[in-house]
């Protein structure tokens, strides 16, 4: 097993997005993924609001360059933001306060369990 949790080897260093996605790229390979179909990707406007104000210009480029590169040629500019948005917040320590932030009131009560 390996990704957004880490590859439980014990060491964190080797648990980065970078790392990760040097590893097995910006999303799972189809024969190696756990479910039958993978989850649709959504990228809100809070989330393109959070990109950029908190992610450097040259990050979203490196990052957007990496993510077409990871994911091909048949890949929407949703996808490509998603990625994006990992390569600049991904194990980023500030990113849980900076999301809460930019938190809509539904997002809030989703997250405390409630309807």
């Amino acid at each position: 097993q390996d990704g957004s949790c880490g590859n439980f080897n014990g060491d964190a260093t080797d648990d980065t997005t970078a790392e990760i996605f040097k590893r097995i790229g910006a999303r799972v390979g189809t024969s190696d993924m756990l479910f039958s179909k993978r989850a649709e990707v959504s990228f809100s406007v809070e989330e393109m609001q959070m990109l950029r104000e908190h992610c450097s210009p040259q990050m979203i480029v490196e990052g957007e360059l990496e993510c077409r590169k990871e994911l091909g040629q048949n890949v929407s500019t949703t996808q490509v933001n998603a990625c994006v948005f990992d390569v600049c917040f991904g194990m980023n320590e500030h990113a849980l306060q900076t999301a809460k932030n930019y938190a809509t009131p539904e997002d809030k009560a989703a997250a405390m369990g409630k309807p």
